[in-house]
């Protein structure tokens, strides 16, 4: 799952120069514009866009989503898509297209349900705005004051590590910390709880896209509230809004009748054979829903938290959710924009200069969503998929938000999200591509390498023999169960699979420390990402 697109504290002295240069700038648009009060007021520098949009071309940017969806089908050869868009507070169109199931005749419409993957971050992000405005908690709320069992490597950054910090991906925590022990079937706080033994980027300084970190701060709220994370967001978004087709449990989704099966791409054709389970990273990935449901929600976004003339979310305690908080993307070139991330929303430039506040989410096992809001527009999109991101979700917003913006699309968009998407499914390893080594050094007694193994982030890896084949079991319930087949040596390869290990994918399992009771270290390549890929015989 992933989004397209605080340092540390400074000195007094600079604190205070920093605050005198914003109240010149402050001063300086005063005197400018006047105080911004008045319809009729220019809009000060920071929220003027070079390029106005003419009446009609949003209308007219509407009308071309059905040829531009079907197009975006025919081209990617995805199953089902369902599309939305709000303009000035209403659902102006909402539509879906193609099948739920590859096989199965049932239609996508706008009320089909999706799993929505990491689009949920952005729905965490208003559900933690809500509790703010209430004063339940603030952004600033160190996470270990309501979950005081949680902590880092840097017990300082664990005590100091925010609600806020966690929602913008800067507490130092590397890239989808915790996502490797999700596959291997270990629960939402047995993850939480294994996160302090993971290295550490400097604190409020790194950007790093965590689904685990995110779900620690938002089990931080509802514990503030005394409830778990579903009902809390269910209780004080999903209801008040309406949202009926919405949740954050899996069992929900899974008892729709309307509901999107995802697909994976198997040869030339889309398969269902995965389902993705995602309860333990519920607030990060976990929630289902409709593009029409979402429409609503994204009318809240564009409308500063209120919808249909009630107030749901406190204007104040949304905006620094829907503002950059952190930099996700440094400038590679002098003339290229920079990308932001504020609490669970991306935040963006567009061409025109408009502020753009969007998010992607994917499963490999078979979900691609996006949303994009052009709040000086007041116009805002969503795509939901039931297929491995290919880069259409986000084609058509891109296609979308050109032709309002500009009346024109601007480029293939296609072309440039799909060539990003390859990655993301495809499959992980050294020996990916490689052949088997004609004249493998022999390997020792197969006794040699069986016993069990431990590691302290991971838990227990089990080397078990059976009908002369070597296995490996990994997890807390032993229920990842791999066969190795030799490769050179003491070195082996199995397939793992998983949402993070794509089909194809192969990794090596190396033993070392050979002694009187055979290997003493067993290290498993795609655990090895930080360095902790070793196990030790008990």
């Amino acid at each position: 799952m992933f989004c397209f697109d605080f340092d540390r504290r400074p000195h007094a002295a600079h604190r205070a120069a920093w605050h005198r240069l914003l109240a010149a700038s402050a001063a300086a648009v005063f005197l400018l514009f006047g105080a911004p009060t008045m319809a009729a007021d220019p809009p000060p520098p920071p929220q003027v866009s070079s390029i106005a949009i003419p009446p009609g071309q949003i209308d007219q940017a509407v009308g071309q989503l059905d040829s531009l969806a079907a197009d975006l089908m025919a081209r990617s050869g995805i199953p089902g898509m369902a599309v939305a868009v709000v303009k000035e507070g209403r659902t102006v169109y909402a539509k879906g297209f193609g099948i739920r199931k590859a096989g199965q005749p049932e239609l996508v419409d706008a009320d089909t349900v999706f799993q929505i993957a990491s689009l949920s971050k952005s729905l965490t992000g208003t559900v933690v705005a809500k509790q703010v405005g209430a004063g339940a908690v603030s952004w600033a709320t160190p996470v270990v004051k309501h979950l005081p069992w949680f902590t880092l490597r840097d017990p300082w950054v664990g005590a100091h590590v925010t609600v806020g910090d966690l929602l913008s991906h800067r507490s130092g925590l590397p890239d989808h910390a915790g996502d490797a022990l999700e596959d291997l079937g270990y629960k939402e706080r047995q993850v939480l709880e294994r996160l302090r033994l993971l290295p550490l980027a400097p604190f409020r300084v790194t950007y790093a896209y965590t689904n685990f970190g995110f779900t620690a701060a938002a089990s931080a709220v509802a514990a503030a509230a005394g409830k778990d994370w579903p009902t809390l967001a269910e209780q004080v978004l999903y209801k008040p809004l309406g949202m009926n087709a919405t949740s954050s449990r899996f069992a929900d989704f899974e008892q729709r009748v309307n509901r999107a099966v995802g697909h994976i791409r198997v040869g030339g054709t889309y398969q269902a054979k995965y389902q993705r389970r995602p309860d333990e990273q519920s607030p990060a990935g976990g929630v289902s829903s409709s593009a029409r449901d979402l429409a609503r929600w994204m009318a809240l976004i564009l409308q500063s938290g209120t919808f249909e003339g009630r107030e749901i979310v406190a204007a104040t305690a949304l905006l620094p959710a829907i503002t950059a908080q952190t930099i996700s993307g440094h400038s590679f070139a002098p003339d290229a924009r920079p990308g932001f991330y504020g609490f669970g929303f991306g935040v963006g430039i567009s061409p025109s200069g408009r502020t753009e506040i969007k998010h992607s989410g994917a499963f490999a096992m078979g979900a691609g969503t996006t949303f994009t809001l052009l709040p000086s527009a007041g116009v805002g999109i969503v795509v939901l998929t039931n297929a491995a991101p290919t880069g259409a979700a986000e084609a058509l917003a891109a296609d979308f938000t050109d032709l309002v913006q500009f009346g024109k699309i601007e480029r293939d968009w296609f072309a440039a999200y799909g060539r990003l998407m390859v990655p993301l499914t495809a499959p992980s390893g050294t020996l990916v591509g490689a052949a088997r080594p004609a004249n493998p050094a022999p390997a020792a007694a197969l006794s040699d390498y069986v016993g069990s193994y431990a590691s302290d982030y991971y838990g227990s890896a089990e080397i078990v023999l059976r009908d002369g084949v070597l296995r490996l079991k990994l997890g807390p319930a032993a229920a990842v169960d791999y066969p190795l087949a030799h490769w050179s040596g003491n070195a082996f390869t199995f397939h793992p699979s998983s949402e993070n290990q794509t089909d194809g994918s192969i990794s090596l399992a190396t033993f070392d420390g050979f002694g009187a009771a055979g290997a003493r270290i067993l290290t498993l390549e795609y655990l090895d990402e930080h360095g902790l890929g070793a196990f030790v015989r008990d």
